[in-house]
C-alpha cells in the first residue's frame, strides 16, 4: 500500500463510526490468528490442508510451482488451471542471500517423489530471480523423468507491438505457435 492509499484509508476511517474501526481491527487480528500455510502445498488456508489440495476434481497429474501464495490466487482468477500447487516461499536470489535451502525445494522434490505428477509447471516471474529459480528446478527435477514446463512469454492481449520492449518481442517470436 502506498502513501496516498494509506492516507485515504486513514481519512475514511476517521469519518466512520468508532465501531466500524474496531470491527476492522478485529477482522485484521482474526486473519492473523486463523490464516496459515497449507501443510502440503504452502498456500494460504484456515485448515491444515487447503481446498486446492483436498479438491478431488483437480488434476492430480499437474503440479504448478509458484514463488508466493499470492501467485496461486492470480492463477486461480484465470479459471484456466485445474491442477495442484506448490509454493516455494520466494525465489533464488544470490544478491539477497536466498538460495535453494531457504526455499521449499526439498518439500517439492519429496512431493514429486510421492505424488508422481506427469508435469511440473514452473510459474515464476520472468525476471532474473524467476529465471534462475526455473532453471535450477528444471535441472533438479529432470532426472526424475517428470516433464518440466515454463509459462509462455509474449505480448499482452490488446497490446501494441510498437510499445513492447525488445526482450518481450524476442520471447514472443520464440514462443510462437501454429494457427
Amino acid at each position: 500500500m502506498g502513501p496516498k492509499t494509506a492516507a485515504r484509508l486513514v481519512f475514511h476511517l476517521l469519518n466512520r463510526p468508532r465501531a466500524e474501526a474496531v470491527a476492522l481491527a478485529d477482522a485484521i487480528v482474526a486473519v492473523k490468528d486463523r490464516v496459515r500455510l497449507c501443510t502440503r502445498c504452502f498456500a494460504l488456508t484456515e485448515a491444515d490442508v487447503c481446498d486446492f489440495c483436498t479438491d478431488t476434481r483437480r488434476d492430480q497429474t499437474l503440479l504448478c510451482v509458484v514463488a508466493d501464495a499470492k501467485d496461486v490466487y492470480a492463477l486461480e482468477r484465470t479459471s484456466a488451471y485445474r491442477g495442484r500447487y506448490h509454493v516455494l516461499g520466494g525465489l533464488i536470489s544470490p544478491m539477497d542471500g536466498i538460495g535453494p535451502a531457504q526455499l521449499r525445494v526439498r518439500e517439492l522434490i519429496e512431493r514429486i517423489g510421492t505424488e508422481s505428477p506427469s508435469e511440473v509447471i514452473v510459474a515464476t516471474n520472468p525476471n532474473a530471480e524467476g529465471e534462475a529459480t526455473a532453471l535450477y528446478l528444471s535441472r533438479l527435477i529432470a532426472p526424475s523423468g517428470v516433464t518440466v514446463t515454463r509459462l509462455a512469454y509474449g505480448l499482452p492481449i490488446g497490446g501494441d507491438l510498437d510499445y513492447a520492449d525488445e526482450v518481450t518481442l524476442a520471447r514472443a517470436l520464440e514462443g510462437r505457435r501454429t494457427l
